[in-house]
């Protein structure tokens, strides 16, 4: 796990900062513009949770980590797409709460990846 973990800390914050992009872009579209920018940012936000669940997993499976920072990359990049899908209909009823749900997880992530306990206790193994 040790061997994977820097990298995941670096894809959590990538991530993160991803996903604050959208919330910007977000306002920007409540004041007329950004759409094009939005449109982007989620690509963005795909590919960074794409990447995120490929190393959480090598993490988990090779690196005998924990499972749960990889089953939370997976929902990440799926409720992603459903979220772009709803934007793009614009349901925003549906499309605003999946962004806060994606935030969450993605800070929940960063914050997983960064507590001092994980980095000793994957060291040890």
């Amino acid at each position: 796990m040790v061997r994977f973990l820097t990298p995941f800390k670096i894809l959590a914050l990538v991530n993160v900062a991803a996903v604050l992009v959208q919330a910007v872009t977000a306002g920007q579209l409540l004041s007329g513009g950004g759409k094009a920018l939005h449109g982007m940012g989620a690509g963005a936000v795909h590919a960074a949770g794409l990447l995120l669940l490929i190393v959480g997993v090598l993490m988990w499976r090779p690196g005998r980590g924990p499972g749960g920072p990889a089953l939370a990359a997976l929902v990440i990049l799926l409720v992603g797409f459903v979220q772009s899908a709803t934007g793009g209909s614009g349901v925003t009823a549906l499309h605003v709460p999946l962004g806060m749900t994606i935030m969450g997880l993605s800070v929940w992530l960063a914050v997983w990846a960064f507590t001092p306990s994980r980095s000793a206790r994957s060291a040890s193994s």
